[in-house]
């Protein structure tokens, strides 16, 4: 059963409730244009798509200020977006120019935003999980009003690192909250043939964390999870842990289906894709009242923004070469 503050998001005015599909449609645009643009053979950093793992990032981003930090992994795009990093400057990114969030030197999988507190993502599996727990750490060392928020999927439970972090934060309570988004795979196999029968929030628990569940496509349920767990470290309670439950629409790495390759049970996709977080939400607005026409001038206005922002990336000048190394330190 649902708490009161679940009701109370449902309750509230429709605003607030397109406003949260607007973020949703978004991120799911972005990413179908990236698919598309990808195949022109101009972007040629390697791409890790979210799409149908969009609720996730929403739910909890918009209960978070800029000045609360967020670490991300590969998959990254949907937590950069959320956060409020640019568009402009992560498209000029994928293009490999000047104007790009990491000068076009990073590609997809380093994105970073500064300004809006999205702190950076790296494609080593775990590998921001102790930047994150060192950030939250120096938060409280400082007596910092902020949390920190740090991505990763199942995978990563396969790595030492989580585990020491983990006990970490629960030892020094620090203000951080794990979320695992948990869409079943590392690539192509899936979690059963990878770890014990066990649940990985069990560990987190174990290990001394708070922790929560929700299902991953809907946006509301992760958003009432998120509220109380941001409510919870600014208290003083310590880190938390979400397992949510998602699921990836596209190939592992790459803007194309790969349904046919198998490694999913037959009909898997279609009955995630039958659950999509950007139509759940929407069928919940319809029910209010809202109209059709409202949903196209969303979507209108959020198509010109994409492609000012492809247009903006290709018309940008590429890193000069006497500049390679500015950005490396020995």
């Amino acid at each position: 059963m649902k708490d009161n503050q679940y009701q109370k998001l449902l309750e509230k005015a429709d605003l607030e409730l397109l406003t949260i599909y607007t973020e949703l449609v978004r991120i799911r645009r972005i990413e179908e244009a990236i698919a598309e643009k990808y195949q022109e053979w101009e972007m040629r950093c390697p791409v890790h798509l979210s799409i149908g793992q969009e609720a996730i990032p929403v739910g909890i981003s918009m209960h978070l200020r800029d000045t609360d930090h967020v670490y991300s992994n590969h998959r990254s795009h949907g937590h950069y977006f959320a956060k409020g990093g640019s568009l402009r400057r992560m498209i000029a990114e994928l293009y490999g120019k000047e104007t790009g969030c990491c000068g076009g030197r990073g590609g997809s999988m380093h994105l970073i935003d500064l300004e809006v507190g999205f702190m950076g993502s790296t494609p080593i599996v775990g590998g921001t999980i102790p930047l994150a727990v060192g950030d939250a750490w120096s938060a409280k060392l400082k007596a910092e009003d902020r949390v920190t928020v740090i991505y990763f999927g199942d995978g990563c439970f396969e790595e030492g690192v989580i585990h020491e972090c983990m006990n970490f934060a629960a030892l020094h309570k620090l203000p951080i909250i794990f979320v695992c988004e948990n869409n079943n795979y590392s690539v192509y196999t899936q979690l059963k043939d990878r770890q014990p029968d066990r649940k990985i929030i069990n560990i987190a628990k174990a290990h001394g964390l708070k922790t929560h569940t929700a299902n991953g496509n809907d946006v509301l349920e992760v958003s009432n999870i998120a509220y109380t767990a941001v409510s919870s470290v600014k208290l003083g309670d310590g880190p938390q842990f979400f397992e949510l439950d998602t699921y990836r629409w596209l190939e592992h790495c790459g803007p194309f289906d790969d349904d046919h390759l198998d490694y999913r049970p037959r009909g898997e996709l279609a009955t995630w894709k039958d659950s999509c977080p950007v139509r759940k939400l929407k069928k919940h607005i319809k029910s209010k009242g809202s109209h059709e026409e409202i949903f196209k001038t969303i979507e209108a206005e959020i198509d010109k923004e994409i492609r000012l922002a492809f247009k903006f990336a290709k018309n940008s000048p590429v890193p000069k070469v006497e500049n390679l190394n500015k950005y490396t330190y020995a």
